[in-house]
């Protein structure tokens, strides 16, 4: 089936011949008094609402299991979770700020290396070590929407014994399936697109390994990050409408990012595959389309905060993927954990805006961007 069909089709309730299943809110379960089994013992371990998710959550990216977490930094933290002391990590310098705090805050005590290299894309055989466990991508990057090609990437892991794991939140499953491109682990801040309304947070995992899904079984059990019954509840309905929201939100962010490339008041816009025509190459073969984000700069001359102060429609805030266009500055918001010497490193500028477009009219953004470059002149 096509992933429009799976997002409304993947669940049904056979027994009862409900539309919608039914929410299951239950902490605890019966066990069989002779054997001590049951389907569900307790909800850390497993919940039926939590078990429908995942298995849409598998669906969508085509995978053999997957798995729900309270939050997308849950999710992160659980896939950290497969590192023993003396692992080490490769990631982009240009790695989201969640994932940077927690690599350089937290790695050291438990033993571990996280290496930051400026551009995935100089990679090569020799640059793997011994102790490389893991390369952790993101294709498009936050903010900088630089583009990694990851069929070559999971060449070089594999061949050095590590594993590739795709934070996939800003393509979602609709635009971009990573374990078919030889990913083995795709986590996602579910709280962006797969829920779509800025009103709930969650995160996932989805692999076709047995083996790292029985680590994430127990890292749900044993570190309990995860998604309770209400929310895994919401989140399978808010999924049913992902791919008319992707298709209307990257539309529209098409439409703006064209009109930003031809305003004097903008000095710079990033878009995935806009650095170069390699990474422009790259984006096309691995995904179904470049998404709804746009980062850009205003230009010399034009007040940053007299802009974003100006702006009606898009709201000045962290997050993204939600219906509501939001605007953030990194620097100071999403990417704040980062010194400015390693967002300096990864091209997060002082300047750089993120805009996650949604599914407002696209004329009324333009024209609320328009107005306030005007104030901010």
């Amino acid at each position: 089936m096509r992933i429009e069909t799976t997002a409304v089709q993947a669940l049904r309730d056979h027994e009862h011949g409900a539309v919608v299943p039914p929410i299951h809110l239950a902490s605890t379960f019966e066990l069989d008094p002779a054997t001590g089994e049951g389907d569900f013992a307790y909800q850390r371990g497993g919940n039926p609402t939590r078990a429908q998710l995942e298995t849409v959550l598998a669906a969508l990216d085509g995978a053999a299991h997957g798995f729900a977490f309270a939050t997308g930094m849950a999710a992160t933290a659980a896939v950290f979770s497969l590192l023993r002391t003396g692992d080490e990590v490769i990631l982009p310098a240009s790695v989201y700020g969640g994932t940077y705090r927690f690599v350089d805050q937290l790695f050291e005590a438990r033993g571990l290396t996280g290496r930051f290299v400026p551009d995935l894309a100089d990679l090569t055989a020799d640059d793997f070590t011994p102790a490389t466990r893991m390369v952790f991508v993101e294709t498009p990057a936050n903010p900088t929407l630089r583009v990694t090609d990851l069929r070559r990437i999971a060449a070089l892991a594999h061949a050095a014994g590590a594993l590739v794991v795709v934070d996939n939140t800003f393509m979602t499953p609709v635009l971009q399936r990573p374990l078919e491109l030889g990913a083995d682990i795709a986590v996602q801040s579910a709280t962006k697109y797969l829920a779509g309304h800025s009103d709930l947070l969650a995160g996932a995992v989805t692999t076709n390994s047995d083996e790292i899904a029985a680590s994430m079984t127990l890292a749900q059990k044993a570190l309990g990050g995860v998604l309770s019954p209400f929310d895994s509840y919401r989140l399978i309905q808010d999924i049913k409408t992902l791919p008319l929201r992707i298709a209307r939100q990257q539309s529209s962010a098409q439409a703006i990012a064209a009109h930003l490339a031809e305003h004097d008041a903008v000095g710079r816009v990033l878009l995935p595959g806009s650095l170069s025509a390699d990474e422009a190459r790259i984006q096309e073969s691995q995904a179904a389309g470049p998404g709804a984000i746009i980062s850009f700069e205003l230009a010399d001359g034009v007040d940053r905060v007299a802009f974003l102060r100006a702006l009606r429609l898009p709201v000045y805030a962290v997050s993204l993927g939600g219906v509501e266009s939001l605007i953030c500055h990194p620097a100071t918001m999403t990417h704040e954990a980062m010194s400015p010497q390693a967002r300096a490193d990864a091209g997060i500028s002082d300047e750089l805006l993120r805009l996650s477009v949604g599914i407002e009219h696209v004329d009324d953004l333009i024209a609320d961007l328009d107005q306030a470059f005007a104030a901010a002149r």
